[in-house]
C-alpha cells in the first residue's frame, strides 16, 4: 500500500484500542483535516506499538515527522500502558524509535470527542433533538466497544476543548430484578462491577450468558460465550429470543448510563460511538434506551432537551487525532 497522494506535511495518526490498532496519515497543510491511507490491523500480531507503527510505515512507504497517537488507557504520565492490551511505552522513547520531531498522545475517547466538530451531517444519526445543538458544549461523547469510553466536549464552534475521563469505570447501578441477577454474576467472577464490564464486547458476551442460564437453570444447563457479532446478528434476525433479550437489555442500561453521564456533564448533546452500537441503530431506537435515559425522576424534564446522536464515521478516532494534532501544534505555536 503505497501513498500516491503527494502530501505537503505528512503526518501520522493512530487509534490504537485494545483489540485493533488503527493507522493513517493526514496532511498538515490541508485546510480541514483528512483520514488517507487508514489501516486496521490485529494488535495481537505485534509485539508492542512501535513494531505496529513501524509496519504501518513500511506500508505506505512515508517518515512523517508529526504523530497524535490515541490510546485506550489514561495517558497523564510519561509512562503509558494501555489497559486491555499488554503494551507499553515512554513517550520519549517512541517518539526517538519512529525518528518524531513532535509526538502527541491521547486517550482514544478523547480523540473521539475531538472528531465531533469535524464530523458531517453523514457522519451521524440523529436519535433525538436538534442538530443545531453540535455548535455548542458541554457534549458527553460515550460508547462500547472493547471497553466503554467516556470523554467531555466543551467549548462551541470556535474554540472547543476536551477533557479526557475514565468515566466507563463507574460503579454499576442495576434496575429491576434481572440487572440485579446480572449484577450478582458479575460480583462473583470480577468483584466490583463496573459499567464497563457490562457496555463492551465482552460484556454483551456475559450478559448473554447469564440470561440463557437464568432461563434453563432448571435443568441446570450452562452456555458457552457467544461471540459479540454473533448475538447481534442473531438479535437483528429476529428469531433468537435470547439474542434479542440480551441486547434489549445492554440497550436499556447503556441508556441509563448516558443519562447518568448527560446529568454529571451538564450536556445539550450526547453522542454515542464505539464499534458496537451503529450496528444496531433501529435496534436502539426501538429499544428501552430513550426511556431508561430519562427515568431520572425529577430531572427527567431537564433530559427531555438533551440531543442524542450516534456517531457513524468509520474511523472517528483517528480523524479526532488528525484534529487534536493541529490544536496541539497550534498550541504550541503560540508559546
Amino acid at each position: 500500500m503505497i501513498l500516491h497522494e503527494p502530501l505537503a506535511l505528512p503526518a501520522l495518526i493512530a487509534d490504537i484500542g485494545g483489540t485493533n490498532a488503527r493507522f493513517a496519515l493526514t496532511d498538515l497543510a490541508s485546510a480541514a483535516p483528512r483520514v488517507l491511507q487508514p489501516q486496521s490491523l490485529d494488535a495481537s500480531r505485534f509485539a508492542s506499538l512501535q513494531h505496529a507503527a513501524e509496519h504501518y510505515l513500511d506500508m505506505v512507504g512515508v517518515r512523517p515527522k508529526h504523530a497524535a497517537i490515541a490510546v485506550a488507557c489514561p495517558v497523564d504520565g510519561e509512562e503509558i500502558r494501555l489497559t486491555n492490551r499488554a503494551w507499553s511505552f515512554t513517550r520519549r522513547e517512541l517518539q526517538a524509535s519512529l525518528a518524531l520531531d513532535h509526538l502527541h498522545v491521547l486517550n482514544d475517547f478523547g480523540a473521539v470527542a475531538w472528531s465531533v466538530p469535524a464530523l458531517g451531517e453523514e457522519d451521524r444519526i440523529v436519535l433525538h433533538g436538534d442538530d443545531d445543538a453540535l455548535r455548542e458544549g458541554p457534549i458527553t461523547v460515550l460508547g462500547p466497544g472493547t471497553g466503554l469510553g467516556v470523554a467531555l466536549l466543551v467549548g462551541h464552534d470556535a474554540d472547543w476543548q476536551v477533557v479526557e475521563t475514565e468515566g466507563g469505570h463507574v460503579s454499576f447501578a442495576p434496575l429491576g430484578d434481572e440487572e440485579h441477577a446480572i449484577a450478582r454474576w458479575f460480583s462473583a467472577r470480577f468483584g466490583r462491577v463496573s459499567n464497563e464490564r457490562l457496555l463492551c464486547g465482552a460484556g454483551l458476551s456475559h450478559i448473554d450468558a447469564v440470561l440463557r442460564d437464568a432461563v434453563d437453570h432448571t435443568n441446570g444447563q450452562h452456555h458457552a460465550l457467544r461471540e459479540p457479532a454473533d448475538i447481534v446478528s442473531a438479535a437483528l434476525e429476529g428469531h433468537d429470543l435470547a439474542a434479542r433479550r440480551t441486547l434489549a437489555r445492554f440497550c436499556a442500561v447503556l441508556g441509563s448510563v448516558a443519562g447518568d453521564a448527560a446529568l454529571i456533564h451538564g450536556s445539550r448533546t450526547v453522542m454515542i460511538a464505539g464499534g458496537i452500537v451503529p450496528r444496531f441503530v433501529p435496534f436502539l431506537r426501538s429499544s428501552a434506551f430513550r426511556e431508561r435515559f430519562l427515568a431520572k425522576g425529577r430531572f427527567a424534564a431537564y433530559l427531555e432537551s438533551v440531543n442524542i446522536r450516534v456517531i457513524t464515521h468509520t474511523c472517528p478516532g483517528l480523524l479526532g487525532a488528525a484534529m487534536a494534532l493541529r490544536a496541539d501544534l497550534a498550541k504550541e505555536h503560540a508559546r
